[in-house]
């Protein structure tokens, strides 16, 4: 009796358990998409803040409204996917998830604040505003029912119009440029009567081959290739353009024949166009910027002159980051010169590891092209372009990965093969950084330096981080020696950073202001000491229910020594006596560094203005956590050791320090801390899930697990598999699947278009993690790229995230001592 009783009350125990466990998961797995608790729907239903361009004479601030985010049934219009490329068949565009659509344009006149609406019309939707040289007019590509039309903005009537028919072709880009007397556009157009898209055969005529004869390539994971004959035609039918040159009347003309065009640039004369067109042979294993290649100069009217380049497949590229193709590469023209080519070869046959002195050369040729190029200079490490000044004066930049070392070089274009080494500096390094030049467009479009009225400097813009905070600053470098002077720098209140000078001689400055408390504005004002600054724009705060929270940046220590820091988020109306410890979220993303000192940079962010947009982790300071978002986690290569090599030690390190930090501040609970990131933030959380219990649960977004599936380098890791297998093994937390004790969310985009993020990496992950009795929720959104964008994925991943921290952290009981 006492045994039958026993049974029926422990069956009955076990059963109201069962039940309990059936409801949680039922109202956790319900179907379609949900919507997150207020006020986070509002919050993403509210109208995104404008845009702005600056015209290139400074006299007006073109404002452009944006589209909000865009609905799952944009989001899941037809794509193709071809040679890396995603595009809309519909108008032989961007797809939704990617385009930034605008949707209004005002011009603002700086100089007296007038601003005047330009009609559109209704339902009007564009992209890529680009100013005509003089900043008369605005020419941007609007959306049609079967393509994209050019229209072009005039400044002085407020008005805009359409000079083309649907017929602009944006697989590469926006499609068009600005010849530089302004007369007109050469524009890339879809080939009239191309007719019908190329069908695929319902019945296969054959298997798809490919085949290596022992010729090395290290190939990187690559998304959205071509994978057979029909994609073949349809790259050809969509990405083949015709060169058109269209006059602000509409007229338009034929410029060479069709081809497929990947990118074109006008001479600063307008007499020459310098054209990159792909061609046959195609990969399967990598996208179109590696496809044969030729370089071309032709006139204007599309007359062949000069072949740069003959570039063969580039399949074949060494695993390093700063490998790169031989013969002439970013072949570019010279701003300051009416028709001159610059652009880089590689003197160590493309492989950075060979060690020679001398690893790139720079070289030009002008017109008529006829000339042998002239050496411009050599540099030892990997060229990163110039910025052209004057007959006098240019900037020549290179960088080198390996070492994270930068050079700016100051160069006599009229006396070639000579430079001076300006500055050398670890990019990396915050606090030092002199700031980049400044540029002006000139009469013909063209960026050049912005000297000084005196000839002597250039101006410079640089962020002004120090450990105090980020103060934007503009400054005069010194041509003789690098040196430079800052002549204005914003105030401790603000976060204020320069747009443009005001005027050409650099007496005032064009800045976009905010603080704590102040949405983002924009501001005119003088450079001098004591300057009234006069306000642009009044864009209003788009989430005030965001307005309470309260935010620091926290510093701390690795148990090595090395400085970190994150930025701690409370909720609205926390008081910590009061309420004691809350549940946390950290969110996080490592970085590679090779000095110490850099990795351990603290700037402070007290100055910034806050707001969370679509699926930022923020949100859930809405709903009673505290965050710690963007903690240092530094992983460091000292004495030419490569950093990935202690991965796992450094990662644990870092997470270690950051929950001690926050539990002794005294607003976080020990006991439920949660870790989370997207991409490699989510391979980071898996890991720690793997190697610690420090964690009550993770949230892993669009990420890679297992780096057998990426085994030609990852992220800052340039060695492959089979130099690194120890490396790679223990990084992949997918090794490590049964270690995992705490419950982790998956999600990830079904079309990640990201290198590396497959979703295979969630799939298998997941089926790694239910094998092993893990406590895994994975969740797949239709249609989503690596970075989510439709309205309802949006709200849909914001309430995962949601339902996920309310029930495993912030209403977990205590877990075991063990």
């Amino acid at each position: 009796m006492f045994q039958s009783s026993c049974r029926r009350r422990a069956l009955a125990l076990a059963t109201s358990v069962a039940l309990a466990a059936f409801s949680t998961s039922l109202a956790f797995a319900a179907d379609g998409y949900q919507t997150p608790p207020a006020p986070i729907a509002q919050i993403l239903d509210s109208a995104p803040t404008p845009g702005v361009t600056l015209s290139p004479d400074r006299k007006v601030l073109a404002q452009l409204g944006r589209e909000n985010l865009p609905s799952i049934a944009a989001v899941s219009e037809p794509i193709l996917r071809l040679a890396g490329y995603r595009i809309n068949p519909r108008n032989n565009g961007p797809i939704e998830a990617r385009a930034n659509w605008l949707n209004a344009l005002s011009f603002e006149d700086v100089a007296t604040g007038k601003s005047r609406p330009v009609s559109l019309p209704a339902g009007a939707r564009f992209f890529g505003p680009s100013w005509s040289p003089d900043g008369g007019k605005l020419a941007f590509v609007m959306d049609a029912k079967t393509g994209l039309e050019l229209w072009v903005a005039d400044v002085k009537t407020a008005t805009a119009r359409k000079v083309t028919d649907p017929v602009v072709n944006a697989t590469f880009g926006a499609g068009f440029d600005w010849l530089p007397d302004g007369s007109g556009l050469m524009v890339q157009t879809i080939v009239d009567g191309r007719g019908a898209p190329p069908a695929a055969a319902a019945t296969p005529t054959g298997p798809t081959i490919q085949e290596s004869k022992g010729r090395a390539a290290a190939i990187r994971t690559y998304q959205d290739l071509l994978a057979n004959a029909h994609d073949e035609a349809l790259f050809d039918y969509y990405f083949t353009s015709q060169l058109t040159r269209v006059s602000l009347d509409g007229k338009t003309s034929a410029v060479g024949k069709p081809g497929i065009i990947s990118g074109v640039s006008i001479s600063p004369d307008g007499q020459y166009l310098l054209i990159n067109r792909l061609k046959r042979p195609y990969s399967y294993l990598v996208p179109a910027n590696l496809f044969p290649t030729e370089i071309v100069v032709t006139t204007l009217d599309g007359a062949p002159v000069k072949m740069v380049a003959d570039r063969p497949l580039s399949d074949n590229l060494p695993a390093a980051f700063d490998a790169v193709p031989t013969g002439p590469r970013s072949v570019n023209w010279r701003g300051d010169a009416p028709a001159t080519l610059v652009w880089a070869e590689a003197q160590d046959g493309g492989e950075p590891r060979k060690k020679v002195a001398i690893h790139d050369s720079v070289y030009t040729l002008a017109a008529p092209f006829s000339a042998a190029p002239t050496k411009l200079i050599d540099l030892d490490q990997r060229y990163r372009g110039v910025t052209w000044g004057r007959p006098d004066f240019a900037l020549v930049q290179s960088r080198w990965w390996q070492t994270r070392m930068e050079k700016r070089i100051a160069i006599d274009p009229g006396k070639p093969g000579t430079g001076r080494l300006l500055l050398e500096r670890n990019y990396q390094d915050r606090y030092n950084d002199p700031g980049e030049a400044l540029v002006r467009r000139d009469a013909r479009g063209q960026a050049l330096l912005h000297f000084t009225p005196d000839g002597k400097a250039v101006f410079v813009y640089g962020d002004g981080a120090s450990a105090k905070g980020e103060f934007p600053f503009i400054g005069r470098m010194a041509l003789a020696d690098g040196k430079v002077n800052r002549l204005w720098q914003s105030g401790a209140a603000y976060y204020e950073q320069p747009i443009a000078l005001a005027d050409e001689a650099g007496k005032s400055v064009i800045t976009r202001r905010e603080s704590a408390k102040d949405p983002p504005n924009y501001y005119v004002h003088a450079l001098a000491a004591g300057a009234k600054a006069r306000a642009l724009t009044a864009f209003p705060d788009r989430a005030p229910q965001f307005a309470g929270v309260t935010k620091q940046t926290i510093t701390y220590q690795r148990a090595d020594g090395v400085k970190l820091s994150g930025v701690l988020y409370l909720p609205a109306g926390y008081d910590k006596a009061k309420d004691g410890p809350l549940p946390l979220l950290m969110w996080a993303y490592p970085a590679e560094f090779t000095d110490a000192a850099v990795a351990g940079q603290t700037v402070d962010e007290g100055n910034r203005f806050t707001r969370p947009a679509g699926i930022s982790h923020l949100f859930l300071l809405t709903q009673g956590y505290a965050v710690l978002d963007n903690p240092a986690f530094p992983i460091i290569g000292r004495n030419g050791a490569e950093p990935n090599d202690t991965y796992v030690e450094q990662l644990v390190a870092d997470a270690q320090a950051a929950v001690d930090a926050v539990v002794a501040l005294g607003v976080a609970d020990r006991d439920r801390i949660a870790v989370g990131g997207h991409s490699y933030g989510a391979f980071m959380t898996a890991n720690l899930l793997a190697h610690t219990r420090l964690f009550r649960a993770g949230i892993a977004r669009s990420g890679a697990y297992n780096r057998t599936l990426t085994p030609f380098g990852f992220q800052a890791e340039q060695r492959t598999y089979w130099e690194a297998t120890d490396t790679y093994t223990k990084m992949s937390p997918f090794t490590y699947a049964p270690n995992i004790k705490d419950p982790i969310l998956l999600i990830h985009g079904e079309a990640d278009d990201n290198q590396g993020t497959f979703p295979i990496q969630s799939e298998r992950f997941y089926a790694a993690l239910k094998g092993a009795g893990a406590t895994v929720r994975y969740v797949t959104l239709p249609n989503e790229p690596h970075g989510y964008r439709a309205l309802e994925s949006t709200k849909h991943t914001l309430w995962e995230m949601t339902q996920w921290m309310d029930k495993y952290v912030k209403n977990a009981p205590k877990r075991d001592a063990k």
